[in-house]
């Protein structure tokens, strides 16, 4: 790793984008949001962001506008994949990789359990609850 990632990871930039991806993930009314902290388990990636829909619309509009919000910023994802089906969407921006879930592929797959040692943070819905809320685990 060269220095300016160890100098930006210092920072916690990393954490920040997913928290950005989570927030856009609530502005198509996503539910049951978290972020997995992998820093500590794997070097694949260092977040995982989940997220849940009611149907393969919903899963659509997620995606697409988490998408357009990064481009907006910039920043393309370096992969996706699963977005010709819409039951799991997987959009891979390298230290962060957002997973866009039917609510009964979510189940089904278990990515909660599966890095059942991960730290987590549940996001809720600033919009709702008027401001920012994460309860940590």
């Amino acid at each position: 790793m060269n220095q300016v990632n160890k100098t930006v990871r210092k920072r916690g930039a990393e954490k920040r984008l997913a928290k950005r991806l989570a927030k856009y993930s609530f502005e198509k009314k996503a539910f049951d949001v978290r972020v997995l902290d992998l820093r500590k388990l794997t070097t694949m990636t260092d977040f995982f962001v989940l997220c849940s829909a009611d149907s393969d619309t919903q899963v659509k509009a997620i995606v697409d506008h988490i998408r357009d919000k990064m481009n907006q910023r910039d920043v393309k994802p370096w992969h996706v994949e699963g977005y010709s089906r819409l039951r799991w969407v997987l959009m891979d921006y390298v230290d962060v990789v957002v997973h866009v879930f039917l609510k009964e592929a979510r189940e089904f797959y278990n990515l909660e359990g599966l890095w059942g040692d991960a730290k987590f943070e549940t996001i809720e819905d600033d919009l709702k609850t008027g401001r920012a809320g994460e309860h940590e685990n």
